[in-house]
């Protein structure tokens, strides 16, 4: 990992984010005599941030991880996804959720793609679908293709049904575009909120492949750069945090 390129995409994130903000106007005056207001304008911009971080700073981290990494050939964000999906591939997402909601099967990835890919036909028609767009496409020489979006937040239980169908769709959106395509779709959450202890999972089980379809922490770090970078990484939000203080408390100390 080129960890001065990672500091200094950091500090430009930062920047960048500086320059855009305006700070919400609230009539806050207890707040204001009790904290300051440049206290309460810098919580104001920490929350603005937490709000976008995974856009504003993961993205643009991940993707310069993915473009040093000599096996990704195409590293992008916010990547667009075929809007269009065969009907008869929609009717097979549409069981493949129905078993695992009742828990008639257990998610497996590897054999619900082939049962996509079965789905796939030129005889079917297309219908259009309003997909998110991916946080994240990469390419691998080896052809390999992934799709992934990155959480910040923690879903509940309902939340990673919808994260499960739009995995399906992604896939199924793919394979209309390519037929033999090698697609990778899977959820990334940047850090473990649980640390020490091992990510809290069970809101997953039954419904995400958690081997196929989720990395957490390191692992999507690591996977990313294809080394173990982790470590580095938070060294790099340090030291740019660090080269930033000064320029932090000056902007802050003007309201």
């Amino acid at each position: 990992m080129d960890k001065q390129y990672v500091v200094e995409l950091i500090m430009k994130s930062i920047r960048k984010k500086l320059s855009g903000y305006r700070q919400e106007s609230h009539h806050m005056p207890f707040h204001h005599r009790l904290l300051g207001r440049d206290r309460i304008a810098l919580y104001s911009f920490i929350h603005s941030l937490n709000t976008n971080f995974g856009s504003s700073i993961f993205e643009p981290v991940a993707t310069a991880l993915a473009e040093q990494n000599a096996a990704i050939a195409v590293a992008k964000r916010s990547h667009k996804v075929s809007p269009q999906i065969g009907e008869k591939t929609q009717r097979c997402i549409q069981d493949i959720m129905d078993e695992l909601s009742a828990g008639e099967s257990l998610p497996n990835k590897m054999h619900e793609i082939d049962r996509i890919r079965k789905s796939v036909g030129a005889s079917q028609h297309l219908n259009r679908i309003k997909h998110t767009k991916a946080d994240i496409y990469l390419e691998s020489k080896a052809g390999d293709r992934f799709l992934i979006d990155i959480k910040t937040a923690k879903p509940n239980k309902d939340g990673f049904k919808g994260l499960k169908r739009t995995l399906l769709e992604w896939t199924g959106a793919e394979m209309h575009t390519v037929p033999d395509v090698k697609i990778h779709s899977l959820i990334a959450i940047p850090y473990n909120p649980y640390y020490p202890k091992p990510y809290e999972r069970w809101t997953m089980k039954g419904m995400l492949d958690l081997e196929e379809e989720l990395k957490v922490g390191d692992a999507f770090w690591d996977f990313l750069a294809g080394e173990s970078v982790y470590d580095q990484l938070l060294d790099a939000f340090e030291i740019a945090g660090k080269k930033l203080s000064t320029e932090l408390d000056n902007y802050f100390s003007k309201f």
